[in-house]
């Protein structure tokens, strides 16, 4: 079996010298367990391991994992992002079952979200999901190309919603053998941020949620407050 928690020591110790190198301190930094494909049992072994954030790419699958997991804990429970792609007939279920989305990716799920939440009588933390890169393959607010305007615009739009609170931004970067070659889209969502900071002052823009296995340490570097790790710390995925 994957040695869970000594994959995490691993992560952790590169998470703490990614974040001294940009001058912050490693609790600065959340790191969200992806558990897609994870079994309940693994959940738990990380969650033993020290881990309170997990994070679940399918809707479905997180609801079906979810209460299986609560039952398996006795303590306190986690905390469950939603980091994938919503769908709009799947968004109800993403404001009932999450507490935090990563992937708002447009105003019309923004819109559904905070009326489901509403229903609930919360109010659901969200992050804004932007394609930084302009990959045709990636979700998100598409900003290359003169699409800021029409994001700006948005923003004011969501950030209006009520039961909705935007926590601030969330990118995928290419997938990449060399890691320093994405360090300039984890840059420009840091530059994003620091302009919606100026723009809408009134909201809190304090995570910047990027960076993956493969390319945390430079995302950490970066700026990143969130790092979504699935592989470094469960291993290869069996299917």
């Amino acid at each position: 079996m994957t040695d869970i928690a000594g994959n995490l020591m691993q992560v952790r110790e590169r998470i703490a010298e990614a974040a001294s190198k940009s001058g912050r301190e490693p609790d600065d930094v959340t790191l969200i367990a992806v558990t897609k494909t994870r079994s309940v049992e693994e959940v738990v072994a990380a969650y033993q391991a020290g881990v309170r954030h997990f994070g679940e790419n399918r809707v479905r699958e997180g609801v079906s994992k979810i209460p299986d997991v609560r039952a398996a804990i006795a303590d306190a429970q986690p905390t469950w992002h939603m980091i994938g792609h919503i769908q709009s007939r799947k968004a109800e279920l993403a404001a009932t079952h999450y507490d935090y989305v990563h992937s708002v990716d447009r105003l019309k799920i923004a819109r559904y979200l905070a009326r489901f939440a509403g229903e609930r009588g919360v109010t659901l933390p969200v992050l804004l999901e932007c394609n930084v890169s302009g990959e045709e393959s990636k979700y998100g607010f598409n900003l290359p190309g003169g699409g800021r305007a029409a994001f700006f615009a948005q923003v004011e739009e969501i950030l209006a919603l009520s039961h909705l609170s935007v926590h601030g931004l969330m990118t995928m970067a290419p997938f990449v053998d060399d890691p320093e070659t994405v360090r300039p889209v984890f840059a420009d969502l840091r530059a994003l941020l620091d302009v919606l900071r100026e723009r809408f002052p009134a909201c809190d823009w304090r995570h910047l949620s990027m960076g993956m296995s493969n390319d945390f340490v430079v995302a950490v570097e970066e700026g990143a407050t969130m790092v979504r790790i699935g592989r470094a710390i469960f291993g290869e995925r069996m299917y």
